[in-house]
Formats: C-alpha cells, sequence, structure tokens
C-alpha cells in the first residue's frame, strides 16, 4: 500500500469531537466534597465537647434533675439568637430582658433560671414548681453554659473565627434539638390525685 491510499483511508477517518464538560457540572461534587470534609471535624469537635462536659452537659442537667421534679411549662417570646439577655431590678420587680423584649419574673433566681435558656435559644422549657430548687439549679445551668463557652474558646484557640463560630452554631442546635425532644411538661403541675382515706 503506497502513501497516497494511507493518506486516502486517513481523511476518511472520522475523529469524534471531544466531549465538553461544562465547569458547573465538574465543580459542584468539588464543592460539596470541601463542604463535607470542612464540616465533618466541627462535628467531631462537637462531639468531643459534649463527652467532655458529661454531667456537666445543658441537656442532661434539664432531663436528669429538671424534669424528673413537678414542673410548669414557660415559654420565653425572646429571638432564638438574642446576644444580649439581662437580668434587670426595675420599679416592677426583677425583668429579664432580651434584645427590645421584656419579660417580668417573680423572683431573681427564676430570671437566672430562664436568662440560660434564653441565651441557648431554647423557647419552650419545664419550670420546678418548687421555688427552692430553682436557684441551685440555676447555678449548675450557669456553670454548665459558661464551661461549654470555655471549651469553645479553648478547642477554637488555633481555629479561624469562621471555625469558632461554626461550632458554637452547631452546639447550640445540638442543644436546643436535645431540650426540644425532652419536652417543656405542662403547663400546670401535675399532682397525684390518689388520697387514701382512714378507715373508721
Amino acid at each position: 500500500m503506497n502513501f497516497i491510499a494511507v493518506a486516502k483511508q486517513s481523511a476518511n477517518v472520522v475523529i469524534p469531537p471531544p466531549v465538553a464538560t461544562s465547569a458547573a457540572t465538574t465543580a459542584a461534587p468539588a464543592a460539596q466534597d470541601v463542604r463535607a470534609e470542612r464540616a465533618a471535624p466541627v462535628a467531631r469537635v462537637v462531639a468531643e465537647i459534649i463527652e467532655t462536659l458529661g454531667d456537666l452537659w445543658l441537656p442532661r442537667i434539664y432531663r436528669e434533675k429538671i424534669l424528673r421534679l413537678r414542673t410548669r411549662s414557660a415559654h420565653l417570646n425572646f429571638p432564638a439568637k438574642a446576644k444580649n439577655v439581662e437580668v434587670q431590678h426595675t420599679l416592677l420587680g426583677v425583668e429579664l430582658k432580651a434584645g427590645r423584649r421584656r419579660m417580668l419574673c417573680p423572683d431573681l433566681a427564676t430570671a437566672r433560671y430562664l436568662a440560660v435558656f434564653a441565651r441557648a435559644g431554647c423557647a419552650d422549657i419545664a419550670v420546678p414548681y418548687d421555688i427552692t430548687q430553682i436557684s441551685r439549679l440555676a447555678d449548675e445551668l450557669e456553670s454548665s453554659w459558661h464551661r461549654m463557652l470555655l471549651l469553645i474558646e479553648k478547642v477554637g484557640e488555633k481555629r479561624s473565627p469562621a471555625f469558632r463560630a461554626r461550632l458554637r452554631t452547631l452546639l447550640l442546635n445540638e442543644l436546643q434539638a436535645e431540650v426540644r425532644e425532652a419536652g417543656a411538661g405542662t403547663p400546670v403541675p401535675q399532682f397525684n390525685q390518689n388520697t387514701k382515706q382512714r378507715r373508721a
């Protein structure tokens, strides 16, 4: 076969065009992989902080020490992301202030108790009916809250502000979900109606 025949055969060969790939098509899976890789370390840190807190994890205190008491439900009509939650003493009494909204509380212990849940973004919670228990529980809740914040700062000390913000958000989301799942009890405390009458 001479060069002319080879050239003719080569000319008759149809070469398929290259398949065009969209930049968006290739970039989408890559972006998802990057987001998944970034989310995984934060999720692990969240689990480690909860494990480190142990009995001081706020939802655990709520389930094991508060809901086992006789309680009544309370609704906190505050913004979910209220930054400045303050307990204030006014002429009307003790108030809980979050943003522009205020809530009148019966006493300082109750205000401190509710303030922790307001900072955590919880809307519906259980409040102990026995007012003598509230001060002690408020101490435990405040310790839990500040301990969690310290762990966030310690773990994220060498990380970016974005990482610490993401870590705090995920922790609060988990905290809110567990408190919501545990429930807020009933509006009025349940009393035992069974009474025994003495026989004559």
